[in-house]
């Protein structure tokens, strides 16, 4: 790679971002399009995110992605949003214009696709299961909502946050089974009845963390969906396997949020295959997932 004096930046932004793959996949499609561009990652906390932001437009950058627990800050923040950070209630993505900052979301339209991509249908017309209400969580339980699902539970050690989002997903969709489920060994129960179950904390992200739901939680024809996506199998997906899930990483989803971030920023279609063989080389080793 030719660093120039016009060479575009990009990045990704999260606290901690130590286990990002963004790089892997965007600089893999900066490489096949011949762009004079290069993606970053950099370590930002929370209280200097807007401060980051203003300093990377003035700098020149094209676009940023924003990872835990940056997407609600950036939302709070920033001036503009365009419609699917409105509705999500967080931004994943951000372009910089000459004159203003815009904050983004593609994490909802990239875990529809990955879902139906993994298990080979719609999320419409099932009930979910979400573990985790932060940004992500949120995010995806919105965009099941505005998909057709018929129920949605909800479970998040800050029940208040939980019950916040019921409200909202009621109010937004009218969705009348809306349930909130306080950790705890009751989870469970309410977990095995859905048709989805949906890991969106980042426990497990440290190797060796056990999964916060047991096999007890899962049940055979369950599709089990974990969004963290740097293992090939995580401590969840062993889980719901275990107990008789279908159970699919978060590669997917990284991969079809990355690549609407990059068309947002270029306005080109990026070459969504060269970024999947890029992500899988790193995570499963060259190996067929």
């Amino acid at each position: 790679m030719n660093i120039t004096g016009h060479t575009k930046a990009f990045a990704v932004l999260g606290h901690p971002i130590g286990h990002t793959l963004s790089p892997v996949m965007h600089n893999a499609a900066i490489a096949a399009l011949k762009m004079d561009a290069i993606y970053l990652a950099f370590d930002v906390h929370p209280d200097r995110l807007m401060d980051v932001l203003g300093a990377m437009r003035e700098m020149g950058f094209g676009g940023a992605n924003l990872t835990v627990p940056l997407k609600e800050v950036a939302c709070r923040g920033l001036a503009k949003l365009d419609e699917s950070a409105q509705l999500l209630g967080a931004v994943n993505t951000v372009k910089f214009g000459p004159d203003e900052t815009t904050g983004f979301n593609t994490d909802g339209a990239g875990f529809l696709k990955a879902v139906e991509e993994a298990f080979g249908g719609p999320v419409a017309g099932k009930s979910v299961f979400v573990l985790g209400t932060g940004g992500a969580g949120r995010a995806v339980a919105l965009a099941c909502a505005g998909a057709g699902v018929t129920a949605i539970s909800l479970c998040d050690a800050d029940a208040a946050r939980s019950h916040k989002l019921a409200v909202e997903i009621e109010t937004k969709f009218f969705i009348e089974t809306v349930n909130v489920v306080a950790i705890g060994p009751g989870q469970s129960d309410a977990a095995r009845a859905t048709d989805i179950v949906i890991q969106a904390t980042p426990v497990g992200m440290k190797e060796g963390e056990p999964s916060l739901l047991a096999p007890d939680a899962f049940r055979k024809g369950q599709w089990a969906f974990d969004l963290i996506y740097m293992y090939p199998e995580t401590a969840f997906m062993k889980a719901a396997k275990k107990g008789g899930a279908q159970a699919a990483n978060g590669l997917g989803m990284l991969l079809h949020q990355g690549a609407a971030a990059f068309e947002i920023w270029t306005g080109v279609k990026p070459p969504a295959d060269v970024m999947r063989k890029a992500l899988e080389k790193e995570v499963y080793g060259g190996k067929n997932p």
